[in-house]
C-alpha cells in the first residue's frame, strides 16, 4: 500500500510537511495545497516557498493546480517540471463556495463536456504525469459514471476519489458502493480518499477493497499526526513526539511570519484538528482559541501537554 499526505489550504505547508517526515512515519507522496495559475506573472513569494526543492528535500512532492482554463494548467505544470517536478495533480474536488460556482474544483464535474474538453487540451500539450484528485459529482454520486469515462478516456497517473459529492462538503458517510463501482471500472489507477481516522478504519476498508493500492489520508491524519505509525507498524502517538512535531511547526513559523497574530492563526488551524486526540480538550480548545500573545499560548499548551492523556482511538472529526 502507498500512502499519502492530502493537501489541506493553510495547514499542509512546507513546515507541516517537513516536520510531519522528520518525526513521523513518512508518506509515499506529499501533494502542495493547490495554487491558482497567474496569467501575467510567476509564482507569489508564498507559492514559490511552497514549492522550491530545497524546501521540500526528501519529498516526493505533488503540486496540485486548480484552474477550469487548460492553457493554464499546462503553463503552470511547465513552470513546475522547470523546478524538477514531473507530476502534477488537477483539483476537480474541492467544494468551497468561492471555488465551485467559478467552474472549478468539484464545480468542473458540473459539465463533462468541458472537463472532457479541458482534459484533452492538457494531455496533448504536456509530456509529463498528470493525476486528478476527484469527488464523484456534485449533487449524486451517480453522476461519476458519466464523469469516469471521461477520465477513462485519458492516461492518467492516478486518479484520486474523495468518495463523497460536493453537497457533502465533508459531511455524511463516503458512498463507498460507488466507489466500489468506480475501482473496478477505471482504467487509471485508484487511490481511495476520505474517513480513514484510525487503524481500524484502515483495516476495515482494506478488507472490503483489497485491490486498492493507495490511500490519501486528510483530516485523520491532521487529527493525529501519528496514524500512519499506527497502521503501519502498531504504533500509538505518544506526547512526546506530538509535543516534538508541535514545537517545530510553532518555532519554524515564528521565523517567518512577522508577529504573534499570524503565528497564532496558523497554529490555530492546526489545533482545530489536532486537539481532538487529548481526553479532557473542550476548556484548552477554548482559551487556545482566545489566546492573542505567544506567552499566553505557550502557557495553556504547555499545560495541555502536562496535564492531558491522549485519546488516540476513535478519533472524529
Amino acid at each position: 500500500m502507498k500512502y499519502y499526505l492530502a493537501p489541506l489550504e493553510g495547514l499542509t505547508t512546507y513546515v507541516y510537511r517537513n516536520a510531519y517526515h522528520r518525526i513521523f512515519h513518512s508518506m509515499d507522496k506529499y501533494f502542495t495545497p493547490f495554487i491558482v495559475p497567474h496569467r501575467n506573472r510567476g509564482f507569489k513569494e508564498k507559492e514559490l516557498k511552497e514549492i522550491l526543492p530545497e524546501n521540500n528535500k526528501g519529498l516526493y512532492l505533488v503540486p496540485q493546480i486548480l484552474t477550469d482554463d487548460a492553457k493554464d494548467f499546462v503553463r503552470t505544470a511547465h513552470e513546475f517540471k522547470a523546478y524538477g517536478y514531473e507530476e502534477v495533480n488537477l483539483n476537480a474536488g474541492c467544494p468551497s463556495g468561492t471555488v465551485v460556482p467559478k467552474g472549478k474544483g468539484a464545480g468542473m464535474l458540473a459539465d463533462t463536456y468541458r472537463l472532457e474538453k479541458f482534459l484533452d487540451e492538457v494531455f496533448e500539450k504536456i509530456d509529463g504525469k498528470v493525476s486528478v484528485k476527484t469527488r464523484l459529482g456534485m449533487q449524486d454520486a451517480e453522476e461519476f459514471g458519466e464523469i469516469l469515462e471521461v477520465y477513462n478516456k485519458f492516461p492518467l497517473e492516478e486518479l484520486i476519489i474523495h468518495a463523497r459529492i460536493r453537497e457533502d462538503y465533508y459531511k455524511n458517510k463516503p458512498h463507498l458502493e460507488v466507489f466500489a463501482e468506480a475501482l473496478e471500472n477505471s482504467r487509471n489507477s485508484v487511490c481511495y480518499n476520505g474517513d480513514l481516522f484510525s487503524g481500524e478504519d484502515y483495516e476495515q476498508f482494506v478488507q472490503q477493497f483489497p485491490s486498492v493500492s493507495a490511500v490519501m489520508l486528510g483530516r485523520g491524519m491532521m487529527s493525529n499526526p501519528g496514524l500512519l505509525d499506527e497502521i503501519c507498524d502498531g504504533k500509538q502517538l505518544d506526547k512526546a513526539r506530538l509535543r516534538m512535531f508541535h514545537d517545530e511547526i510553532y518555532e519554524e513559523n515564528r521565523k517567518l511570519m512577522s508577529g504573534d497574530r499570524a503565528v497564532l492563526f496558523r497554529m490555530k488551524e492546526l489545533w482545530a484538528f489536532m486537539i481532538s486526540v487529548f481526553e479532557d480538550n473542550t476548556k484548552y480548545a477554548k482559551r487556545i482559541k482566545k489566546a492573542e500573545k505567544a506567552k499566553a499560548y505557550e502557557m495553556v499548551v504547555d499545560e495541555l501537554f502536562y496535564t492531558q492523556k491522549l485519546k488516540v482511538k476513535g478519533v472524529r472529526m
